[in-house]
């Protein structure tokens, strides 16, 4: 699924609807409905608990990937799984809300959705058998390749050129990237630490990440 900067789209046609709010999002829509395509008339009839910000309420899944489409940005995220590694889900997540356009999967086509809060729905998510065949369409799009591991020699993200379109490389918690991972990418970036643990969280390593592309390329 794949850009000018994310803001809440427009709200749907139609009244205004003073509807209750639920503890996780608004009650049924009072009638007449808004005519608009893009509503859900099971979500208009029982309410919208989801989580998808304000401007989504009702629309239906497919609408709001439709919409997401139209505005993805130029960064995609990889992760490797050969260790059906727990942070994905998070990953996802993450590179939803800041709106990635794809998410690789290399390795375990297998990983755990919990942490994906449901997002992996309205994500672009491919899978790849391997680093080689990631590698491959990585090429075939002219997409460079960035790892993400604090290796010697990685240059700091907070000063590193980091360009519009690429794809960031993650590792697995704990072993990091696997070797061919680290051959075949681009560049090697690495997140500035100031304290005594050796590495941070593998998905909150991607959330960084993610933000630092936004502050360079996004508007808010």
């Amino acid at each position: 699924m794949t850009e000018p900067a994310a803001t809440d789209p427009a709200p749907a046609a139609g009244p205004a609807p003073s509807h209750e709010l639920t503890t996780h999002g608004v009650g049924p829509h009072p009638r007449p409905w808004p005519d608009d395509p893009r509503l859900d008339p099971e979500l208009l009839a029982n309410g919208d608990t989801r989580n998808v910000v304000d401007g989504y309420r009702y629309w239906s899944m497919e609408a709001i990937v439709t919409d997401l489409d139209t505005r993805r940005h130029a960064f995609d995220v990889a992760i490797e799984n050969w260790q059906h590694d727990m942070n994905i889900g998070s990953i996802v997540r993450s590179a939803n809300a800041f709106l990635a356009g794809t998410v690789h999967i290399i390795g375990r086509r297998r990983w755990n959705r919990r942490g994906a809060m449901v997002t992996d729905r309205y994500q672009h998510v491919v899978h790849h058998p391997d680093v080689a065949a990631f590698l491959s369409a990585m090429r075939q799009e002219g997409r460079p390749v960035i790892a993400i591991d604090n290796l010697p020699g990685a240059a700091m993200i907070e000063t590193a050129e980091v360009p519009e379109r690429c794809v960031f490389l993650f590792g697995q918690e704990g072993p990091g990237l696997s070797d061919a991972a680290l051959a075949g990418a681009d560049a090697h970036l690495e997140i500035a630490q100031f304290g005594s643990t050796r590495s941070i969280n593998a998905s909150a390593a991607a959330a960084i990440v993610m933000h630092s592309w936004v502050l360079r390329h996004a508007t808010p």
